[in-house]
């Protein structure tokens, strides 16, 4: 008959048969000013806009020659 090598504990043993750790993915939402995939409720990071509010400017890179 098999015998454990050691007690597992409660809360290991509760963290192994949770499934808390297996994570969703986000929903994933288009920006209705340029389109681009943003997360819903958050400033999209390509136009910098929320509802239709601008924060700040985007920046453009300059090409290196």
């Amino acid at each position: 008959m098999a015998v454990p090598k050691s007690k597992v504990s409660k809360q290991r043993r509760n963290k192994r048969r949770s499934s808390v750790w297996k994570l969703e993915t986000p929903g994933v939402t288009t920006c209705p000013k340029c389109g681009a995939f943003r997360l819903p409720h958050r400033m999209c990071k390509n136009c910098m806009t929320y509802k239709g509010h601008e924060f700040g400017k985007v920046e453009t890179t300059a090409e290196a020659k």
